[in-house]
């Protein structure tokens, strides 16, 4: 049994470690309501752009815009990666890792290249270790990011796709279900996925001003822009929700150990209190 000492030592290491938790719970519970806030607050812009992206895809259209148009051939594909910027968040970024690898491994077994698009400095860190090519990385958004931050990471992907080096685009990031749920999620980004919102197509067109390839190059890029940020949004709503869980798992770990180790201390003080009556009647009795 370790010596009374060193076991005060435990107890005192671990009441500062459940500070330290007990600290982090709190902020994240007092930012996951601004976070859900804005996630919910952004919700309906991006289920409107979905409409009208799924409207535009069925219409009867002479032009086809070339994020519309599925390439049979895939020989190299994107993912554009959600993460968080700081740890102590449970497994939420490890089960997305995790749920990506799966995938990035299928395709390299099936000869296609995959090059990787970081948002946050867990993505990056991690992916950089496992040398796996990474086109661009944005980190370090904070708890209101901005748009702007991310048009120059969402423009390097969209040029390439237009340019044929990517056949498929690919989101993944932690989707907001409840604080106790978080799913890891891969959507496909582009070619766009048909949309189920309509069951059939339309014998009309839009009318377009100047002409489609200019309103469609726009829409389109809005749209693309909203599916990211809305992602950016959950990812961020994940993080503080897994973190505040974690955090409280934590804490209680720690009270538990304290009483454990409180438990051994005092029977080590027993103890030795016990040996030293003991010293003192045998050497009472000796004399």
């Amino acid at each position: 049994m370790a010596g009374g000492r060193e076991i005060k030592t435990k107890i005192k290491s671990v009441q500062n470690t459940r500070k330290v938790t007990r600290a982090l719970e709190m902020v994240s519970a007092s930012k996951i309501k601004k976070a859900q806030d804005r996630m919910k607050g952004s919700r309906p812009y991006a289920r409107l752009m979905k409409q009208v992206i799924g409207h535009i895809a069925k219409a009867n259209s002479d032009y086809v815009h070339p994020f519309m148009e599925s390439r049979a051939d895939v020989k190299r594909v994107a993912y554009v990666v959600i993460s968080t910027d700081r740890g102590l968040a449970g497994g939420l970024n490890s089960n997305l890792f995790r749920k990506l690898l799966g995938e990035i491994r299928e395709h390299q077994q099936n000869g296609v290249d995959v090059d990787l698009v970081c948002i946050g400095q867990k993505a990056q860190v991690f992916f950089r270790r496992l040398k796996v090519n990474m086109l661009a990385s944005v980190t370090h958004l904070g708890d209101n990011p901005e748009l702007s931050k991310l048009i120059g990471l969402i423009k390097t992907v969209l040029d390439d796709y237009t340019e044929g080096k990517l056949d498929r685009v690919y989101l993944s990031y932690n989707d907001f279900i409840n604080t106790m749920a978080q799913r890891p999620t891969v959507d496909q980004l582009l070619p766009l996925p048909p949309s189920d919102s309509l069951q059939t197509s339309h014998d009309w067109d839009y009318i377009y001003e100047p002409d489609a390839a200019t309103v469609l190059e726009h829409v389109m890029t809005r749209y693309i822009e909203s599916l990211v940020y809305q992602a950016v949004l959950e990812n961020l709503a994940s993080e503080h929700a897994a973190r505040m869980v974690a955090m409280k798992a934590a804490s209680d770990n720690a009270n538990k150990m304290i009483d454990s180790l409180n438990l051994s201390y005092n029977k080590a003080r027993q103890a030795a209190i016990t040996q030293e009556i003991s010293e003192i009647v045998g050497g009472a009795a000796a004399v």
